[in-house]
């Protein structure tokens, strides 16, 4: 693979490989709802609950946080597990709870925990409870944090966290049975934030009505840039069209199978062991360069996600419909299958009205998060 420290395309972070844009630019599954999607999950999840006499199963794979990190669970959960070992890979975060303080109050409070914490500008803000990139924002200055927390949802928890150096991002599956020592990266999944580059004539709607991807997309774009829909925008100037690198919001997956290098996986084997209790779950990284992520070095874990987290080279545009189903069948067996491992080690299944408590609380929460950028 090449990297674009050596491609002239300057839409592409240094450190990642030229994204080849020839051929198709979606899956025709791409963007079909959700629960479509998951269907053929949700009858093996009936037959598995039969086989193993629990439907909660799942819920206790991941024993270290509540449901297995499934819904509804705070995205610093897994991060509180980390011992001094997996926090250096961690980026830095903080949280700031939002009640009905006033807003200047509650600006101060946030700006003295940032500057006690060493966190300066620009920041990221997500919200700690959420999913698929929902309320993430870069926030460059005071003006942006305030606007952030005035246009966030009482009762919602902030997660303010370092930006990371490098701008190449993938997604990392990795699983590991409780018994053994050494665990597998199941997928590793190139993430390219969508941009268009400037010509000095066409304005950005017309940039991204030409765009092989983001002109299937136009829904997506219009209203978050709508204050510059209309504007020219310069010649070899790229325009990010999202921050967030998430599936839904436009971002382009590439199925990087052949990166995974045993390196990488004895990296990871030594992180989560540092965390107790976690054992299934799909990292999101920024890294330095491709050669390095496969050396299992130089990389920034911004998150860390659970039990419903996907196994993402699902969405690379090349991926059939029979491959993603059958990857999510695997999936969710696994789960079963650590599942089964846990409560044979005392772990008791929850029941589900308390996965679907923690649905209706995270749905609630998200539906009043700020727009993405």
């Amino acid at each position: 693979m090449k990297e674009s420290d050596t491609d002239p395309n300057p839409y592409v972070p240094a450190g990642m490989p030229a994204l080849d844009n020839s051929g198709r630019a979606i899956s025709f599954f791409e963007f079909w709802p959700m629960w479509l999607i998951y269907v053929p999950v949700a009858i093996q999840w009936a037959l598995l609950s039969i086989r193993y006499r629990s439907l909660s199963l799942p819920l206790i794979a991941n024993p270290g946080v509540p449901l297995s990190g499934m819904v509804g669970v705070s995205k610093s959960a897994v991060f509180d597990l980390a011992g001094e070992h997996a926090r250096q890979w961690i980026l830095s975060w903080i949280l700031i709870d939002v009640d009905e303080t006033p807003i200047e109050e509650q600006l101060a409070t946030a700006r003295e925990s940032l500057i006690a914490a060493g966190l300066g500008y620009p920041v990221v803000g997500k919200p700690n409870i959420g999913c698929r990139g929902a309320g993430v924002k870069l926030l460059a200055n005071e003006k942006d944090l305030r606007a952030y927390l005035s246009g966030f949802p009482v009762g919602g928890c902030i997660q303010f966290q370092k930006l990371s150096q490098w701008d190449a991002e993938a997604g990392v599956f990795y699983v590991r049975n409780p018994e053994q020592a050494r665990g597998q990266v199941t997928s590793l999944t190139l993430k390219y934030t969508p941009y268009v580059v400037g010509d000095g004539a066409k304005q950005l709607r017309e940039l991204v009505a030409d765009d092989p991807r983001a002109g299937e997309l136009l829904h997506l774009y219009e209203t978050r840039h709508s204050a510059r829909w209309n504007d020219v925008i310069p010649r070899g100037e790229p325009y990010r069209l999202v921050f967030s690198a998430s599936h839904c919001r436009g971002a382009v997956f590439r199925d990087a199978e052949e990166l995974i290098d045993q390196r990488l996986s004895e990296a990871l084997d030594k992180i989560f062991s540092d965390i107790p209790g976690f054992y299934y779950g799909r990292l999101d990284v920024k890294f330095k360069n491709i050669k390095n992520l496969s050396a299992g070095a130089d990389f920034d874990i911004i998150e860390i996600n659970g039990a419903s987290s996907e196994s993402i080279n699902i969405w690379d545009r090349n991926a059939g419909l029979s491959k993603a189903v059958r990857t999510l069948l695997q999936q969710y067996h696994t789960l079963f299958k650590l599942g089964h491992v846990s409560r044979k080690r005392g772990n008791k299944p929850p029941g589900l009205m308390a996965l679907y408590r923690a649905w209706r609380f995270e749905n609630n929460l998200v539906k009043q998060y700020p727009q993405n950028d």
